[in-house]
């Protein structure tokens, strides 16, 4: 545990743990720089990471916005996010917390911030599960997927 402690940090980057100044998955030239998925936690990266579909790099926030908590902006790891913005390379940035509470308040503050610059801000979907069934589905996950229903 105490050699762990040692050696993990965070990355220069994208604020996930590594042993090295820059993780793996910001070091590889075969991943875009033009997308940037935004989560919560360095375990959301893993989840995603897990679907071998997304290409692009990733900045972990380490927490979500939380005011009865005392959790604000100035906890999370906005100003790397935004200093990593700067350089122009970005095109999107996909917004992938948890939709809960304070999961879409953390959306929606960084929509905020994002969208003024030009950026194509996004939100992973989120609704009916895949072989769900509605009769089981509560009110919040029915709902949700009436108001994030698309085209067919």
């Amino acid at each position: 545990m105490l050699e762990a402690k040692d050696k993990i940090r965070l990355c220069a980057t994208c604020q996930s743990f590594t042993e090295n100044d820059v993780c793996e998955i910001c070091s590889d030239p075969r991943r875009t720089t033009a997308q940037i998925c935004v989560v919560a936690e360095p375990k959301d990266t893993a989840a995603i990471e897990r679907l071998h579909e997304y290409r692009g790099r990733y900045h972990v926030l380490h927490g979500l916005l939380s005011p009865m908590d005392g959790v604000g902006p100035e906890q999370l790891r906005v100003k790397e996010l935004l200093a990593r913005l700067e350089g122009g390379e970005v095109e999107e940035v996909i917004l992938a917390t948890n939709p809960t509470i304070e999961g879409d308040a953390t959306a929606l503050y960084l929509a905020s911030l994002l969208k003024p610059i030009g950026l194509n801000v996004t939100r992973l979907a989120h609704g009916m599960p895949i072989g769900g069934e509605l009769d089981y589905a509560d009110q919040a996950t029915l709902l949700s997927a009436f108001e994030y229903r698309r085209p067919v």
